[in-house]
């Protein structure tokens, strides 16, 4: 399987292969330019669903949308203003213009709907408020199926349009799922260029501080611009053709990790390079043979990387999924580049790559790193202390991981001086946590209701119950005699156009995106059965659905643990099984799989304590394990790989621990330098 890459290699290192590999990367680079747009016309943000459509929540909503069908159907955007003091007449006043405006025609395109709160009495208007009248709370509805850039121009609309009246003196923070999607794409605006510049400008400074050689600096920066030039616009095909969904966060990391990548790649050719230009004069068949030996490791790392992302295929949970088709793209570009590029453009180059100090021959033995011979002689000598007390320390650090706190609530993860957070905590600070985010709780029929006394004293019932369950506040509306004899109306929005389903508001007693509300939403859940039988609800006909966040912020726990037993559980086995064939031993490998897996766990060990003692953060996402995993597993193994080769290497002239010896001294400055890199950009 490696030799026809193998062959690719060579012929991209001799006189002629490598002009033609450089001319075919640049006229490629500059025809899909030209033709193919940009990734970042297509990318858009993935929602925290699953990819199928399938959870509780996402079936609760359709049933929601389904039955409830109304005009102020739309994604929420809640419009928090705030002033230290009690907001006055005056300003009370401006906040009905703005209603009049939000329901004229000249509100923004996208505004579905607003509460009109203009036309309410003073004392509706009065439970908009606070209770220390300082802060008041607008619900605005946008049109569903909104791009967030879309979102993003409206919410300004409406920014504007505040300053127009004259609201300068309250300070107005957007929040709710439509500002959200909103800030999360401004977030990432302009993030593709400042990572692309601050990446570039590290690993520039890092090599120049290691290599002190401006070719050797700038050369794998080149080479990186050129492949991040073919897969940003192949994934703009992509997009274009709907393919697949580009996500924008996705392609975000995936260019820093092109760049550290490629890099690496470079580092390991121009250091094996370096070694066989000290040995012949020419420059072309130094490179064959240094290609002949480290096309094997590129190939199997490329190779173990992409298998690993492809592995996210496999996730339910619509951001993993979705970074699946972005990064094996990539990856497969990168490989490509490092057994084709990365060799033409150093044969090229020759010795002048390496100035001002340029390998002669005949060299080879004269400068023999100290450091790394020390470090290679303790190493053999003193193998099992050193394993013992790495072991140990890892251990301890792995422990640590048993006290993480994962945080569900994405609030949490923006910038504090973001509108959609600052809109929320306004919010949280002023009125009830469980109003932040109310749960819709659907009871649905397969036919019509028979809407008699019997039925609507079963749903009081069915009301009175869920006040009970442990983290539930309240439960709404409560309907009284009068409604029941039509004497007043049921509450809107109460009962579904076709009478076949009915909607309660429930109220949670905490913040609604705490473990503990999530708990509370998986109770309800799992009483479903009890509560419907009961109160002489039957399972046959009639079924319990719950909508909103708190529900969604579920869905996302579940898909997260499901799909970290699933991702895990395949890119243990299949890399496993990878290295099994490749090295023709079952012990090495799994040796290798284990330090890798312990120094995985380890790290999140690490990094929770310095979150939790040095930043004093109380959470971390529960998308870091996921992130960590791919990203360590799948690139720490090439570290590995590219040592265990060299050593095997060794191994046919040498004695083992002889061997081990030189594999240190000859792939230890390599492999620090690519790893010091690759940490320093992620």
């Amino acid at each position: 399987m490696l030799q026809p890459f193998r062959k690719l290699a060579k012929f991209s290192s001799s006189p002629f292969g490598a002009k033609m590999v450089l001319i075919f990367w640049l006229v490629a680079i500059v025809l899909l330019s030209v033709l193919l747009p940009s990734a970042k016309d297509y990318a858009g943000t993935s929602t925290e669903g699953s990819v199928r459509g399938d959870s509780l929540s996402e079936i609760a909503a359709q049933v929601n949308a389904m039955e409830f069908s109304s005009d102020d159907d739309g994604i929420p955007a809640l419009l928090v203003f705030h002033n230290e003091n009690a907001l006055n007449e005056e300003e009370r006043g401006k906040i009905s213009e703005l209603s009049e405006w939000l329901a004229s025609d000249d509100k923004p395109a996208y505004v579905v709907s607003a509460l009109p709160y203009h036309h309410f009495p003073e004392e509706i208007q009065n439970q908009m408020y606070s209770e220390d009248e300082t802060t008041m709370l607008f619900h605005v509805s946008l049109e569903q199926g909104l791009e967030a850039s879309e979102a993003n121009e409206t919410l300004e609309q409406i920014r504007a349009e505040v300053v127009s009246i004259g609201l300068t003196d309250l300070q107005l923070e957007i929040t709710g799922p439509a500002a959200i999607a909103a800030d999360t794409t401004a977030l990432f605006q302009n993030a593709d260029f400042v990572l692309m510049l601050a990446t570039i400008v590290l690993i520039f400074v890092i090599l120049i501080v290691i290599y002190r050689s401006p070719l050797l600096a700038i050369m794998p920066l080149l080479i990186a611009g050129m492949v991040y030039g073919v897969v940003d616009r192949l994934l703009g095909l992509a997009g274009k053709n709907d393919w697949f969904a580009v996500d924008s966060s996705a392609f975000s990391i995936m260019l820093v990790l092109l760049f550290a990548i490629i890099t690496d790649y470079s580092l390991f050719v121009f250091s094996r390079y370096k070694e066989e230009l000290q040995k012949q004069e020419s420059k072309y068949e130094s490179m064959k043979e240094a290609i002949h030996h480290v096309s094997e490791p590129i190939f199997l790392s490329g190779g173990t990387v992409l298998l690993a992302m492809l592995t996210l295929f496999v996730t339910v949970f619509e951001p993993y999924n979705h970074f699946a088709p972005v990064f094996s793209l990539a990856v497969v570009v990168i490989l490509l580049a490092g057994l084709t590029l990365i060799p033409s453009i150093f044969a090229l180059l020759g010795r002048k790559a390496f100035w001002p100090v340029i390998p002669k021959v005949k060299e080879e033995n004269k400068k023999q790193s100290k450091y790394w011979l020390k470090v290679s002689e303790i190493v053999t000598k003193k193998a099992g202390l050193i394993t013992s007390v790495f072991l140990l320390l890892l251990a301890v650090a792995a422990f640590n991981t048993t006290t993480i706190n994962f945080s569900f609530n994405l609030m949490k993860s923006f910038p504090e001086d973001i509108s959609s957070r600052q809109g929320f905590e306004l919010l949280a600070d002023h009125f009830p946590e469980g109003q932040l985010a109310p749960v819709s709780v659907i009871l649905q029929s397969d036919e019509q209701i028979d809407l008699d006394e019997t039925f609507y004293k079963q749903v009081n019932s069915l009301r009175d119950e869920l006040e009970k369950v442990k983290g539930v506040s309240t439960v709404s509306p409560k309907i009284t005699e009068e409604m029941i004899n039509g004497e007043a109306n049921l509450p809107r929005n109460f009962l579904a156009e076709e009478e076949t389903a009915i909607k309660l508001e429930l109220i949670l007693d905490g913040n609604p995106f705490e473990l503990e509300a999530l708990e509370t939403i998986q109770t309800l859940r799992e009483l479903e059965g009890t509560l419907l039988e009961s109160h002489q609800f039957p399972t046959n006909k009639f079924s319990l659905h719950y909508a909103g966040q708190t529900a969604e912020q579920l869905d996302v726990k579940e898909m997260n643990e499901r799909d970290m037993i699933f991702l895990f559980s395949s890119v243990i086995l299949l890399l496993t099984v990878i290295l099994i064939f490749q090295f023709k031993s079952i012990l090495l490998p799994l040796i290798m799989m284990a330090t890798i897996l312990l120094t995985y766990v380890a790290s999140l060990g690490i990094s929770w304590w310095i979150f939790e003692n040095l930043l004093g953060y109380e959470a971390i996402s529960y998308r870091i394990p996921v992130y960590t995993f791919i990203f360590m597993v799948a690139l720490g193994i090439d570290y590995s790989i590219i040592l265990i080769s060299r050593i095997r290497e060794q191994a046919s002239n040498l004695p083992w621990k002889e061997a081990i010896q030189q594999g240190v001294v000859k792939t230890g400055s390599v492999i620090a330098s690519a790893g010091l890199i690759l940490a320093a950009t992620c």
